[in-house]
C-alpha cells in the first residue's frame, strides 16, 4: 500500500445541548478529521481531542503539527506501509497517543477496506450490536437532571453515567436513586476532580450501589488511587490514567482499580485498545468503551471495539442524536437499549459529502505525491 495524499478536515458540529463537566462546558464538537488516500482505498478517522488543552494535554492545533511534522514523515518513509509497520515507525516520538490515534485508524480503514474486512472481524469482536449507555452532565439543578434521565431512559439508554465535582455529587446521585430505584445500573465520572483528601466524602457514594466510580483523583496518580480504592467499597475505574497496555498492568498490580475504560483514541488506537482489553480481562476485570463526544466517524470504530468479549458493561457509545441534530455521517440509531456494529469493510461508514461540506470549517493537505 502506498501512500498518496492526507487531508485534514476542520469541523465544527453544534452540540444539541451544552455538555458541561469538571473541566469545562462544550457547546460544540471542533475538530479534526483525516482523510488518507493510498493507491489501494480510502481512510477516515477523527482526532478526538478539543481546541484546548483542558481534557488532555493534546489539543487541536498541535495534533496538526506532530502529524504533519514528525508522524507523517516516518510513515512516508516507510519502504512498506501496513498498519503493522505504522505503529513501531511512530514509536520514536513520545507521547502524542491521540494524534498517533487518528493517523494509525485512517491508515488501518485504508487496508481494511483495500481487503474488504470489516474493523470488528479484524479486532476479533464478537457481537453484531453493544449495550449503549449514556452520559449526563453536570447540571443547573437537580429536577433538570432527574427530567434529563427521564428522557434518556424514555429513549431506552440501559446504564447512566453522571459526570460529578465537589458541590455535584452525592446529592444528585441520592435523588436519582430515589427518582429511579436502586436496579437502574448508575455510575459517576469525576474527570480527576477530586483528591485524596476528599475520600471521606467519596465514601458517602458506596451507599448508593454505583456500578463505579471514574477517575476520581488526579491522572497518572496510581498510588492515590490504590489508597483510595482500600477505602472504598465502590470499584474505582481508571479512564485518563491508562494511556496503555503497560499502565492497565500496573494499575491493576497495584489495585488502583478494579474497573478499566478504554478509550481508544487516549492509548494510541485500535491496536493498542486491544492490547489493553486483552490485558485487563486476562485479570478478571470488566472493560468498557468510553467515548468523548465523537462524530459518526469516530463512533463507528468504537462499536466495533465495544463488541469484543471483554466489554462487559454499557460503554458511553450512545447514539448520533444523543448530542448532534445532524451528523456528518448516516446516524447512530438506538434499538432496544443498542447500537449496531458497523459491518461495512473498514470503520464502515463514510461521512456524508453535504454534512461534511456544511460542517467543514476549513481544509488542508498535510502530504501528497505529485504527480
Amino acid at each position: 500500500m502506498k501512500l498518496e495524499r492526507v487531508e485534514l478536515l476542520h469541523v465544527s458540529i453544534p452540540l444539541i445541548t451544552p455538555f458541561r463537566t469538571s473541566f469545562g462546558t462544550m457547546t460544540k464538537k471542533d475538530t479534526f478529521l483525516l482523510h488518507a488516500v493510498t493507491d489501494e482505498a480510502e481512510g477516515w478517522a477523527e482526532f478526538a481531542a478539543d481546541p484546548q488543552p483542558l481534557y488532555c494535554s493534546e489539543f487541536v492545533a498541535g495534533a496538526e503539527i506532530v502529524i504533519r511534522d514528525f508522524l507523517l514523515p516516518r510513515i512516508t518513509a516507510l519502504p512498506e506501509l501496513t498498519t503493522a509497520t505504522v505503529t513501531p515507525a511512530l514509536t520514536s516520538v513520545k507521547g502524542h497517543e491521540l494524534a498517533k490515534a487518528a493517523l494509525e485508524t485512517a491508515l488501518l480503514d485504508a487496508e481494511l477496506r483495500a481487503y474488504g474486512m470489516p474493523l470488528a472481524a479484524y479486532l476479533g469482536s464478537i457481537r453484531d450490536r453493544v449495550p449503549a449507555g449514556v452520559s449526563v452532565g453536570i447540571k443547573n439543578s437537580v429536577p433538570e437532571l432527574l427530567d434529563d434521565i427521564e428522557r434518556y431512559l424514555a429513549e431506552g439508554y440501559i446504564r447512566i453515567k453522571l459526570k460529578v465535582e465537589p458541590g455535584w455529587d452525592v446529592e444528585p446521585v441520592r435523588a436519582v436513586r430515589e427518582r429511579f430505584g436502586y436496579e437502574l445500573p448508575l455510575q459517576v465520572d469525576a474527570n480527576t476532580a477530586y483528591t485524596l483528601a476528599d475520600a471521606q466524602h467519596l465514601r458517602r457514594l458506596d451507599d448508593f450501589g454505583l456500578l463505579l466510580i471514574e477517575e476520581p483523583l488526579e491522572e497518572n496518580n496510581l498510588r492515590a488511587h490504590a489508597e483510595l480504592q482500600k477505602l472504598l467499597a465502590t470499584p474505582v475505574c481508571l479512564d485518563e490514567s491508562i494511556h496503555s497496555a503497560r499502565d492497565a498492568a500496573s494499575a491493576i498490580a497495584l489495585d488502583a482499580c478494579r474497573v478499566v475504560n478504554v478509550k481508544p483514541a487516549r492509548v494510541g488506537g485500535y491496536l493498542e485498545a486491544r492490547r489493553v482489553h486483552d490485558v485487563v480481562t486476562a485479570h478478571g476485570l470488566p472493560v468498557w468503551c468510553g467515548g468523548m463526544l465523537e462524530t459518526g466517524i469516530g463512533r463507528a470504530p468504537n462499536l466495533a471495539l465495544a463488541a469484543l468479549p471483554g466489554f462487559t458493561l454499557p460503554g458511553d457509545t450512545s447514539a448520533s442524536n444523543r448530542y448532534f441534530a445532524e451528523d456528518i455521517t448516516e446516524p447512530f440509531v438506538l434499538q432496544d437499549g443498542h447500537l449496531s456494529v458497523p459491518s461495512a469493510p473498514g470503520i464502515g461508514v463514510d461521512p456524508l459529502p453535504d454534512a461534511l461540506a456544511h460542517f467543514t470549517i476549513g481544509t488542508r493537505e498535510l502530504h501528497a505525491i505529485r504527480k
